[in-house]
C-alpha cells in the first residue's frame, strides 16, 4: 500500500507541475522512447545477471506491497518457541529434541508456531544448529564461527538482489540519454523541416532524458532501498536465533537465553519483557 501512495503521489507531482506550466501531456506520450530505455534496460539486466538472479529478483518484487516481514508478534512467537525448545532440553536432555528437529512440518513442538514454521531459512538454520548440538559439538566459539558463516553467505546472496536493482536504476539516466541521442540524430535526419515539426522532434529526443532520470531516482532507485531493508529486517531476525542458542550453549537458564536474545531486537519490534515472561509462562 506503502508503494501504491508513493508511485502515484510521485507521478501527480511530476504531472501536475508540468501540467501547470502549460505542458502538453500528448508530447510525453512517446512509445519509442519507453521502448528503448525499457528494453535496453532489461536486456542489460539479463545479460549481467545469472539465472537464479532474475528468478530471486522477480520472487522479491511481491516485497514493495508489503511492511516488514517481521513484527512484534513474529517475534513473541519466536521467543517462546526458543524458550520451549530449551526447556525441553534442560529437563529431558538433548537426545529429547532430535525427533522434533528430523521433521519440524510434523513435530508437536514446531507446530504450536506456524509462522515461524513457514520461515524455511529460518527453520532449517534453527534445526541445522540443534541437531550440531546434539553431535557433541557445544563450544561456545565453534558454533559462533559455524553460524557466523552461514549466515554471512546467505546475508551476501540475499543483498545481490538489492543491489541488483539498484544497479538497475544506476543505468537508467545513461539510457535515457542513448535514447536521446538517437531522437537527436532522427531529428538531424529531418533538419530540413519547418521549425514546428524539429520542434516536436527535439521534445521527442529529450523526453527519453527525463524518462531515464525519473525512472532512475524515483522508482528503480528506492525500490532496491526498500527491498534491502526487508533483507536487514531478515539478518535481524536471524541474529536473534543465534543470539539465543549461543547463550544457551553458555549454560543460561531458558527464561536468560531468552532475555539475551530479545535484548537483540531492533526497538521498533522488541516485544517487552512482560509480554515475552506472559508468552512463555503457558507454556
Amino acid at each position: 500500500m506503502k508503494f501504491l501512495i508513493g508511485f502515484f503521489f510521485t507521478i501527480g507531482m511530476v504531472l501536475g507541475g508540468y501540467i501547470l506550466h502549460h505542458g502538453k501531456m500528448e508530447v510525453l506520450w512517446q512509445p519509442t522512447e519507453f521502448m528503448i530505455i525499457g528494453g535496453a534496460a532489461i536486456g542489460s539486466f539479463i545479460i549481467g545477471s545469472p539465472g537464479y538472479l532474475i528468478k530471486a529478483v522477480l520472487k522479491n518484487m511481491k516485497r514493495l506491497m508489503k511492511g516488514s516481514p517481521y513484527g512484534k508478534k513474529d517475534y513473541i512467537e519466536l521467543l517462546t518457541l526458543l524458550y520451549e525448545t530449551f526447556k525441553l532440553m534442560r529437563s529431558k536432555g538433548m537426545l529429547e529434541i532430535e525427533s522434533h528437529i528430523e521433521n519440524p512440518s510434523s513435530s508437536s513442538l514446531f507446530s504450536k508456531y506456524p509462522n515461524f514454521l513457514k520461515n524455511h531459512y529460518a527453520t532449517n538454520f534453527f534445526c541445522d544448529h540443534l541437531r550440531i548440538m546434539t553431535m557433541g559439538v557445544e563450544n561456545y566459539y565453534t558454533l559462533e564461527e559455524l553460524m557466523d558463516r552461514e549466515l554471512e553467505v546467505h546475508h551476501k546472496k540475499a543483498h545481490h538482489v538489492s543491489h541488483t536493482i539498484i544497479n538497475f536504476a544506476d543505468a537508467m539516466p545513461a539510457l535515457g540519454i542513448v535514447a536521446a541521442v538517437l531522437g537527436v540524430i532522427v531529428t538531424m535526419g529531418s533538419i530540413t523541416e519547418p521549425p514546428e515539426i524539429l520542434g516536436k522532434l527535439i521534445g521527442a529526443a529529450l523526453v527519453g532524458t527525463f524518462l531515464g532520470v525519473l525512472m532512475s531516482y524515483a522508482f528503480f532507485a528506492p525500490m532496491g532501498r526498500h527491498i534491502g531493508e526487508h533483507m536487514e529486517d531478515e539478518v535481524r531476525y536471524m541474529d536473534t536465533i543465534k543470539v539465543a542458542l549461543l547463550a544457551h550453549v553458555k549454560g543460561n537458564a531458558p527464561a536468560v537465553s531468552v532475555e539475551f536474545a530479545r535484548t537483540s531486537i531492533d526497538l521498533q519490534t522488541k516485544p517487552d519483557f512482560a509480554e515475552v515472561e506472559n508468552a512463555c509462562s503457558t507454556i
